[in-house]
């Protein structure tokens, strides 16, 4: 039966009896807890403190406190310094947790310091000044609007001044801009009597450099630039193979068997190097020496200031496709499938110390450092090899046809192909991280530095891509191309590249520089052609030679590269390998 409304009530008042008794036990076991959990933090004195002190709960002190407690300084007073300390230990573990939350509130301010103020009190302004130094713009806005003694301690040890000349030593970015826009003058120069509006002076240039960075970096993005086009003609060339620049001249090898070097103020060509009877098909300078590579299989040495040839290298038996040296080492490729490595002690002692062989097609590019050897050819592989030693360590595979350019720096190679593709590698684990594709025909020169890759094809095309984007494996594929130009009629053949240009050469025998700096307005500068010629001295040193030294000039230094270029009938051809057969996978067709 179902109980009526009286007896429903009657159940509901009882089971509330029933709770009553078990809410009392409840409150009397926390009680006697949080009793416990007091007794405890009072015996302990590790016992971690979970209370805030409650100013509410704060007492005024009892009539006799004042007397027992000038009592109590006096004998503290006479106690050494550990005796103290132990005392206040004591008084602290007697203490409850809304105490220790009072004492830790009334410490907190007295355990913290102005360091930067408190230091020229000492004598210490150098330290100060020193500390402040190492922070960044942001910070250092901060840091000046702290106090008047901060930003005295800045301004007078002109940390603006320092922090610029931090990044113009550390940054090749800054260090261009210096040099370009004038203002490295003011830098590195010692400082007899600080004024403020030194400082002013440093403090106001800071921002305007950071405008200058942010409208190169966008000219980057956007493709914005001035063009100047160097036209290479001549009766017998076709074509601009190879090239490297600095701030003074831009050096190029030549179809037609010569060397030109360029002025960069005028555009013109101020000496012509000839002794070569093949196409110029690599180069790379320094401060000493020319070296170039030729169709007509030798490698020669010239002095970079008279234009004279010091030394002759024969050796491989069919074209040098490419040569790269630095610190005293040089390593030369070519289509017979060879790769040569030179100690040079000079530029007329230069000896042959190893031929590596492996590849079973053209080797068209090399580049090492102290750690590698790295060389790519018409075979579709990439080779690695050990520098010291020069025994083979792996071999990346990935390309689906003949490789015709690649960088390596550091961990990283990146590659381009006759498959149209770019790849980036790890050349640890020999892992490919990425391919990029966008060109239409083979990709013949590839350079990087630390933020772009900037590739050139048979396309006619110079694609600008994003290297740090296309190292993280989260980005899309279809945003890693930052920019695509467009002005070679004919296939590029070479490029280098820093901060501020892009300097490429072609088949359609121009060089073009394109400025990311100096483009407030669109403009285009044709160069005369006078040329004035040099006439080298011949001196044939079969097997020796050569000066030492890093490379020069933009885009990471380094000669260029001919790809497989051949020399017969004016025929050019890039080599690959297919069922072990090397045969012509595409011709370059260079004939007039």
């Amino acid at each position: 039966d179902r109980p009526g409304p009286t007896a429903g009530a009657e159940n509901l008042h009882s089971e509330h009896r029933l709770l009553k008794p078990a809410v009392k036990l409840d409150t009397d076991m926390m009680k006697m807890e949080t009793d416990k959990i007091m007794d405890d933090s009072i015996s302990n004195t590790q016992f971690t403190t979970t209370l805030m002190y409650d100013p509410a709960r704060k007492k005024e002190p009892s009539p006799s406190y004042q007397t027992e407690r000038d009592a109590c300084l006096a004998l503290f007073a006479k106690w050494n310094e550990a005796d103290q300390l132990n005392y206040v230990e004591h008084i602290l573990s007697r203490m409850c947790h809304y105490q220790h939350g009072h004492i830790n509130a009334y410490l907190k301010p007295m355990l913290q310091r102005d360091f930067i103020t408190l230091l020229p009190t000492k004598g210490l302004d150098h330290v100060a000044e020193n500390i402040l130094s190492y922070l960044d713009a942001k910070s250092l806005c901060r840091a000046e609007r702290v106090c008047k003694e901060w930003s005295r301690v800045i301004s007078e040890g002109m940390l603006w001044k320092k922090l610029i000349e931090r990044n113009v030593r550390t940054d090749s970015l800054w260090r261009g801009l210096a040099e370009r826009k004038g203002w490295i003058k003011y830098l590195f120069i010692p400082r007899p009597g600080v004024t403020l509006r030194q400082h002013k002076f440093y403090r106001e240039l800071f921002p305007k450099i950071m405008k200058d960075i942010e409208a190169i970096e966008n000219n980057w993005r956007t493709g914005n630039h001035n063009l100047q086009r160097i036209n290479c003609r001549s009766e017998n060339s076709k074509g601009v193979y190879c090239l490297q620049y600095d701030d003074d001249k831009i050096v190029s090898g030549l179809r037609d068997n010569t060397i030109k070097i360029w002025n960069r103020s005028t555009l013109q060509c101020c000496k012509v190097l000839t002794g070569h009877t093949g196409s110029v098909l690599c180069l790379q300078y320094d401060d000493k020496v020319i070296i170039s590579g030729s169709s007509d299989s030798t490698v020669r040495v010239w002095d970079v200031n008279t234009g004279d040839m010091v030394n002759t290298l024969i050796h491989h038996c069919e074209a040098v496709l490419h040569l790269r040296f630095n610190n005293g080492m040089m390593v030369t490729c070519s289509k017979d499938r060879s790769i040569a490595v030179w100690d040079m002690t000079s530029p007329t002692e230069i000896a042959l110390r190893r031929v590596l062989v492996g590849h079973r097609a053209a080797v068209n590019v090399v580049d090492f450092d102290e750690k590698y050897i790295v060389s790519a050819s018409g075979d579709r592989t990439i080779k690695v090899w050990n520098t010291s030693t020069c025994e083979f360590v792996r071999t990346l595979n990935g390309h689906k046809r003949g490789i015709a350019c690649l960088q390596y720096r550091d961990r990283l190679v990146v590659s381009g192909s006759s498959d149209n593709s770019i790849r980036l590698w790890d050349i640890e684990c020999g892992t490919c991280l990425r391919i990029l594709e966008g060109h239409e025909e083979l990709v013949r020169c590839i350079r990087f530095d630390s933020k772009r890759i900037v590739s050139g094809a048979y396309d006619g095309k110079i694609k600008v891509w994003d290297l740090q984007a296309a190292l993280d494996i989260r980005a899309q594929t279809n945003s890693l191309c930052l920019k695509t130009l467009v002005e070679h009629t004919g296939r590029v053949f070479r490029l280098q590249f820093d901060e501020f240009q892009i300097v490429s050469s072609s088949h359609d025998d121009t060089i073009l520089i394109w400025d990311f700096l100096n483009c407030s307005q669109k403009e285009e500068l044709t160069a005369p052609q006078s040329c004035s010629m040099v006439q080298g001295n011949h001196h044939n040193n079969s097997g020796s030679s050569s000066g030492s030294g890093s490379s020069m000039g933009g885009g990471g230094g380094g000669g260029g590269n001919g790809v497989g270029l051949g020399n017969n009938a004016n025929q050019n051809h890039l080599h690959n390998n297919s069922n072990n057969n090397s045969h012509n996978l595409q011709n370059d067709e260079l004939s007039d």
